[in-house]
């Protein structure tokens, strides 16, 4: 024991400022997490990184003197691991007056701008401790930090940082206790001595208040604010979105509402299924000969909860060096019937993609820029049909506009139904046919169920996108608490059976896979909208038709467009697309005087519930549960056929007949509330503006909702300017129209 206070003088050598690096890296990692997805993992595991190592160095090294050096090379060393940095040696014999610049820049550039991010974060971290020493320093630190979230949190984004603020109220509580205790040693030496012969109850009782502090916020009921702050009431008291000012989202007009993230382009597809909102806001301008769905990558590996490259398709041959004009291989068969589809694409946001948009496969680059233009940096995957800027996506310079041609299979039903399930992929890959071992069996079960009575592949696959849309609900914001199973696909199909475009794609390449045909998973963007023609602005009583049948014009893609598929695989034919989603439909090219694709007749059986013969790993037999939620279904049931048959002779039933003097007025009240709803959705309505202008606008940025729209609109303008009186039949239709509408935008 003689080393005792040899251990005891060493733990104490600037323990608290050792301490300190703790208190200030757990906050600075807090902070960056607000960031989400606009860093990319390796940005993260430099600075995660970064910071785990000056910890470490800070609290084995009590030397000041020592430990700041070794946290600069433990800086570099980082830098060096989790970057694509690669030694490509020396060559003397080579090196001119500007050759030892230019190999070192080449040889520099995977750690930027990696390395400058961890330097300021390192820099951070050691102004905090500096002053952390004094408690007017540590509440600075600690309070700086809670503004800039809080700012972030309620002022200008959607973003939700309740746990990260919360988190750091912890850590600043604890970095106030040790504060006050080094003050106490330092004042007090022989109390302190005295404190230290009763470690555990000292730990113990700090231990204890913070949890209580810290318990009482945690578990108290969530509301909403009652009071909100200045800026968003008075945006919203102008019926204006509150803008987003965070990294390349500034001046973007968002929808105020709650949820997980807003609708966009992922950058992270490794864990799928959580909610998000809608934003309107747009990212480009497409204009094209032909409506197509705006591919941009694909993926291969399902983990159960989302996807990732494989393995493969990492390690994918690439074409680079690529000229205006060249003609790039898709790995098509030949004999194959293609349309040509040009488009130019316009960017409207300074958003940076790793790949360029266009329908799929890219066939040729006219342009990039301008014309004439050399163009940038460009590779190529035939395999993926993926056009790739090279570099990183935080340095590339992304294009403004660019001009591109794709050769896109044309849909040929009558070949495509010669191709037998089951018969040979050829050299696509095995990977389009992996499924993690963990897939329940109910699953593959219900596959073969849907697929039955299909002979061909292609029928075997359009069964299961026919199933998928039919029985299942569209909805951004499912509920998450009715999923028990581990497994995204599982859990949709037999749990929650709602939810978005990723959780219908991602089930259907799952479910085309169990059956051996293999299926990819892509991620881009739907068509967006054409601009309303002012030639049928005015409503005239009639349905309005689709007036571009062929789909030419110029699209505005929006943020809320950013959308997922799947893209199926059949020998001799190719990589061909499939829409699974509810309330999607793919703009498919059709052959010369082909008829129009005829629905799939499913298994009538399957009308119900899917045939499960046994519950899933992990899940207790339900027959108990059953039964309980059968006995509340029939007793709701059995109230709402009372109220509803007696609900004339019931106190205070709130009859619409009763509310409004008239038919008219009830159109007229209704649709001034229709107007508010479609407001809160994010729908701004400009002062001065008449219903017939502003039904104008919302029906260009909701193309699909025009026939209702101007339905509404005419039954309002005769409720309200005729004097004739609304039938009951009129009533009905224009409560049918006001609810699509709602259902619509709510989804």
């Amino acid at each position: 024991m003689r080393n005792s206070p040899r251990i005891a003088s060493y733990l104490t050598v600037n323990g608290f400022e050792r301490l300190s690096y703790l208190f200030a890296a757990g906050i600075i990692a807090l902070w960056v997490q607000c960031f989400g997805d606009w860093w990319w993992e390796e940005t993260y595991a430099v600075i995660y990184g970064q910071l785990i190592a000056a910890s470490l160095m800070a609290l084995a090294v009590p030397w000041r003197r020592l430990s700041i050096p070794l946290q600069a090379v433990a800086l570099i060393v980082v830098n060096l691991a989790f970057t694509e940095f690669r030694w490509f040696g020396v060559y003397p014999k080579e090196f001119g007056p500007g050759r030892v610049q230019a190999w070192l820049s080449d040889l520099l550039a995977p750690l930027f701008p990696f390395f400058w991010i961890s330097l300021g974060v390192w820099l951070i971290v050691l102004a905090s401790v500096v002053l952390g020493k004094r408690k007017s320093g540590l509440i600075t630190v600690v309070g700086a930090s809670l503004l800039s979230l809080s700012v972030i949190d309620s002022l200008f984004t959607p973003i939700f940082l309740w746990q990260e603020v919360a988190l750091i109220i912890t850590i600043g509580l604890l970095w106030l206790v040790a504060s006050h205790f080094e003050q106490f040693r330092q004042k007090h030496p022989e109390s302190w001595r005295d404190l230290l012969s009763y470690p555990l109850g000292l730990v113990a009782s700090v231990v204890l208040v913070i949890a209580i502090v810290m318990g009482a916020g945690v578990f108290v009921p969530s509301i909403d604010p009652i009071v909100k702050d200045p800026y968003t009431a008075w945006k919203e008291s102008r019926g204006e979105a509150v803008p987003s000012m965070i990294g390349d989202k500034i001046g973007i007009e968002t929808v105020a509402k709650k949820g997980d993230s807003r609708s966009g382009y992922g950058r992270n597809d490794t864990s799928l299924g959580s909610g998000f909102t809608f934003d309107y806001s747009p990212v480009m301008e497409v204009t094209t000969n032909q409506r197509g769905y705006w591919r941009g990558e694909t993926k291969a590996l399902y983990t159960g909860k989302g996807w990732e490259d494989a393995r493969d398709e990492r390690d994918e041959p690439t074409i680079t060096g690529i000229k205006a004009e060249q003609q790039l291989e898709s790995g098509q068969p030949e004999g194959v019937e293609t349309s040509q589809v040009s488009q130019t694409v316009t960017m409207l946001r300074k958003d940076k993609f790793p790949v360029l948009f266009g329908a799929g496969p890219i066939s040729s680059v006219v342009m990039i820029e301008e014309e004439g233009k050399p163009l940038p940096r460009l590779r190529w995957l035939p395999k993926s049909w993926e056009l790739r800027l090279i570099g990183r996506t935080e340095t590339i310079q992304y294009p403004q506009t660019y001009s591109i041609v794709s050769d896109v299979p044309l849909l040929d039903e009558a070949v495509l139904r010669n191709i037998l399930a089951g018969s040979d992929a050829g050299n696509v890959g095995a990977m389009y046919l992996q499924l993690p071992n963990t897939l329940p069996d109910r699953v593959r079960t219900l596959a073969a169920d849907i697929t039955r009575d299909q002979a061909s592949a292609y029928d075997k696959v359009k069964a299961i996108e026919a199933y998928l849309q039919n029985n299942y609900t569209y909805n951004n914001e499912p509920d998450l608490t009715n999923r028990t199973s581990e497994d995204l696909v599982d859990g949709f199909l037999f749990q929650m059976e709602e939810g978005y475009c990723d959780y219908f794609s991602t089930s259907m390449a799952v479910m085309v896979r169990t059956l051996g045909i293999p299926a990819r998973w892509v991620k881009g963007y739907s068509p967006g909208t054409l601009p309303v023609d002012p030639s049928m602005a005015g409503f005239r009583g009639e349905e309005m038709e689709f007036i571009n049948p062929e789909g030419e014009g110029t699209y505005t893609v929006r943020n809320s467009d950013a959308h997922s598929w799947v893209e199926v695989y059949f020998p001799g034919y190719g990589w061909l697309p499939f829409e699974p989603t509810t309330g999607f439909s793919y703009p498919y090219a059709l052959p010369e005087d082909a008829p129009e694709p005829a629905p799939i007749e499913l298994p009538a059986d399957l009308d119900a519930a899917p045939s499960v013969t046994a519950p899933a790993a992990g899940e207790s037999s339900p027959w108990g549960t059953v039964a309980l939620i059968a006995g509340a279904v029939a007793l709701i049931a059995a109230a709402a056929f009372v109220l509803f048959r007696f609900r004339q002779s019931l106190p205070l039933w709130p009859s619409r007949a009763v509310r409004y003097k008239n038919a008219n007025e009830r159109v007229v009240r209704e649709t001034e509330r229709l107007l508010r709803f479609c407001r809160r959705k994010g729908f701004d309505r400009i002062e001065h503006e008449t219903l017939r202008e502003t039904i104008d606008r919302w029906s260009s940025r909701f193309s699909s909702l025009q026939p209702e729209f101007r339905r509404v609109q005419h039954a309002f303008e005769k409720a309200k300017y005729s004097a004739i009186t609304l039938s009951e039949d009129d009533v009905s239709r224009f409560e049918q129209d006001a609810k699509a509408i709602r259902e619509r935008l709510s989804s």
